[in-house]
């Protein structure tokens, strides 16, 4: 149904932000509509998600608190979208996903178009919103579909039955591809494994279980409504970032380009360049700090710019 579009957006910034904390927040890059790219035409947005909180303490422990950041670019060309995950410091990872939201119960067997050969290395996993196990940590019955009815459409609660129950009405259902890559040797299965058990499958189960239970909160919203939300979210984040010192200023018309400013712990011996300006070493300055081209992974660059 068209109106799922607004489910796959408008929750987002509920959902950022409840899943804040000691460790995590994420930026918003950017935030544009495309006419030629994924799909066609669509809107792409840049995140940077800090993530420290949110792996495993074994992997944690291998890896510099800068590098404790994901990088998400996304292209929404409803009913088609793509977005990719990669991680600057990890330069072996990636995660690729590929999304087509169809009208149908998952009956189709190749919406991707693959080849034999893809085919055969595929897994075909059904995720299903009311069956499928909620660990006891995470069960909110706010979020249970076989609780929720929506006072706006009527639907729900859903039982056991309910794809049976809803042949011949609406249906949709969101064929996902989901591609992940760690070439690293002597870690490579268990990430993998990690990624698609709990990093893939487990968010999503629940990015949809909301999705259904929200739905009063979205189903009247037109496409400007939810611009607006995600400019409202794009503030707060920044704000909630701010507050953690992970990201103080907007960015800065540098030398080179465009900067975004983050705290340097590192300060220079030589005297300070003008405050918001940048230096011959390929860093800036703001409010008596240095500001390094690469603390937009997290980490104080040597002073190189790229």
């Amino acid at each position: 149904p068209r109106d799922w579009q607004g489910a796959g957006l408008s929750p987002q910034k509920k959902s950022r932000e409840e899943s804040s904390g000691e460790g995590s927040g994420v930026e918003i890059l950017a935030n544009r509509p495309y006419s030629d790219g994924p799909g066609g035409s669509g809107q792409y947005t840049h995140k940077i998600y800090h993530v420290g909180s949110h792996i495993p303490s074994w992997f944690r422990a291998l890896l510099p608190k800068a590098a404790l950041q994901v990088e998400e670019e996304s292209w929404n060309a409803y009913p088609y979208t793509r977005t990719r995950y990669t991680c600057p410091f990890v330069e072996k990872f990636s995660i690729e996903i590929e999304t087509y939201y169809r009208p149908d119960a998952g009956q189709q067997t190749n919406v991707f178009n693959l080849s034999a050969a893809e085919k055969r290395q595929r897994i075909l996993d059904t995720i299903d919103i009311v069956r499928d196990p909620i660990s006891p940590g995470e069960y909110k019955p706010e979020e249970d579909p076989k609780l929720y009815h929506s006072a706006k459409t009527g639907r729900g609660p859903l039982g056991d039955d309910w794809l049976e129950a809803a042949a011949g009405g609406p249906l949709m259902c969101a064929y996902k591809l989901c591609k992940v890559e760690f070439r690293y040797w002597g870690m490579q299965s268990k990430i993998e494994q990690f990624i698609h058990d709990v990093g893939l499958r487990k968010v999503m189960l629940r990015a949809h279980r909301q999705a259904w239970c929200w739905q009063d909160e979205w189903t009247d919203l037109t496409m400007e409504d939810i611009r607006q939300l995600e400019e409202e979210t794009a503030r707060m984040l920044a704000q909630k970032m701010a507050k953690c010192g992970e990201v103080e200023e907007p960015p800065i018309a540098g030398r080179w380009g465009t900067w975004r400013c983050a705290w340097c712990p590192v300060r220079p011996s030589a005297p300070l360049p003008t405050p918001s300006s940048p230096s011959m070493d390929g860093s800036a300055v703001c409010r008596g700090r240095v500001l390094c081209r690469g603390a937009r992974m997290g980490g104080c660059c040597p002073g190189r710019p790229p």
